[in-house]
């Protein structure tokens, strides 16, 4: 076993992150489960979610142990680089079989949200909609001024909560980013996997440009990029014979 805790939590959270393979599988709290598994699972006064990923196939195994990081190292280290922009990570956990990477587990603290953006974007009477919409775009925005692009930016990585000062926003799933100044272009295509309707996303990239000091023509270039992801989407839905979703 290798593992890495924060030391804001090492001497209260050190023996659950030792023990983590025991503590998720007795705990049946699950939030999601398809590829990867994610639960909630209480220790002490800590609230926190596990996130195990799956364990990789062999050549996989040879890639994560001698040339690149695991996903569950990505995912605790690039959330020490956002900081407040998602939710306090607490360690990562990596288990070992025959030399080669094995099962892997992300720790965070719990964040208490209240929806994700998929909602207001789906349901044209969401309350707030249009004030959410535009607090979206500024924290964005913030997000892309500190140099920070969310290769998965889509509706589910994309957390909110309602606050007495309006709306809080944290991303999730953050094993894939990248870290650098972002072009025009980046920004733009940045919103593209939302899979937003050209009204909402109009809003969106509207504030946006206001408080950017960006010219007019980046709404309509986000709109294209927005386009753009949905037509190769569908194209390979067709392709396997699945309905396309506009």
């Amino acid at each position: 076993m290798k593992y890495r805790i924060s030391p804001e939590y090492r001497t209260k959270l050190d023996d659950f992150v030792k023990n983590i393979r025991d503590y998720f599988s007795k705990n049946k709290d699950t939030i999601h489960k398809a590829r990867n598994e994610l639960k909630v699972i209480p220790f002490k006064e800590f609230s926190t979610v596990v996130k195990a990923f799956k364990v990789p196939n062999f050549i996989n195994k040879i890639a994560y142990t001698f040339f690149r990081d695991s996903k569950a190292k990505k995912s605790y280290e690039y959330s020490l680089k956002l900081g407040d922009f998602t939710p306090k990570p607490i360690a990562y956990i990596e288990f070992f079989k025959a030399g080669l990477i094995d099962e892997s587990y992300f720790i965070s603290e719990n964040f208490t949200y209240d929806f994700t953006i998929r909602e207001p974007l789906l349901d044209t009477t969401f309350p707030d909609r249009e004030i959410i919409f535009k607090a979206f775009a500024n924290f964005t925005l913030k997000l892309h001024d500190a140099g920070i692009f969310h290769d998965d930016y889509s509706p589910g990585n994309i957390l909110v909560k309602k606050s007495d000062n309006g709306y809080i926003f944290k991303i999730v799933d953050v094993n894939r980013m990248h870290f650098h100044k972002l072009s025009r272009d980046d920004r733009a295509k940045n919103f593209s996997k939302l899979w937003a309707s050209e009204e909402a996303l109009k809003t969106i990239a509207t504030e946006y440009t206001k408080n950017a000091a960006l010219d007019e023509s980046f709404v309509d270039k986000t709109l294209h990029y927005s386009l753009q992801n949905k037509k190769i989407k569908n194209f390979k839905k067709r392709l396997k014979g699945k309905e396309i979703d506009w």
